[in-house]
């Protein structure tokens, strides 16, 4: 019982990692068959391109995920750590992000070769979280410069009510 949790992480990240291939796999049949089946007078040498970016985009998430997913072991071979919870933010939602983009170009490139633009979503993303954080560098720098009336009028305001005593109220029976 001392390693439930441990057990039921490993079984979930299992589960997700196995749709997530299925997606994948989906993905790339219904991408080959309709492309290259259907429309084959259309399929270039520029769609072969797409698919191995496609197919690139897809195995370095899933193997940075699966990676993460992979559960601890310890010297006797018991399971003290079920892996990464893949349900949180962060790196991994940026990795689903990216097969989940992924999966949706390559499907909706059958109908039209303009939603490759949609890969643009990624670095544009990563570029405004990147200006985010240079941002919030530059603007702890520039505190000790001066600051406005209203604001430091405000910041004594507050730093009045909290150096005021507190006060509880008990309820009596």
């Amino acid at each position: 019982m001392a390693n439930q949790g441990a057990k039921k992480r490993k079984e979930e990240n299992s589960r997700h990692m196995t749709k997530l291939l299925r997606l994948i796999i989906a993905c790339n049949v219904i991408y080959v068959l309709v492309r290259m089946l259907f429309f084959y007078s259309t399929f270039t040498w520029k769609h072969w391109i797409g698919l191995l970016l496609t197919t690139a985009a897809y195995v370095i998430p899933y193997q940075q995920l699966a990676s993460m997913a992979k559960p601890a072991y310890d010297d006797d071979g018991e399971l003290f750590d079920g892996g990464f919870d893949m349900s949180t933010g962060g790196v991994c939602g940026y990795l689903h992000d990216v097969i989940y983009i992924t999966s949706f170009v390559q499907i909706m490139s059958i109908i039209s070769d303009k939603f490759w633009y949609t890969y643009l979503v990624i670095p544009a993303f990563g570029g405004y979280k990147i200006f985010g954080l240079t941002r919030g560098f530059l603007s702890q720098s520039s505190e000790g410069g001066e600051e406005d009336e209203k604001t430091r009028k405000k910041r004594e305001k507050m730093e009045r009510k909290a150096s005021k005593a507190k006060i509880m109220k008990t309820r009596t029976r």
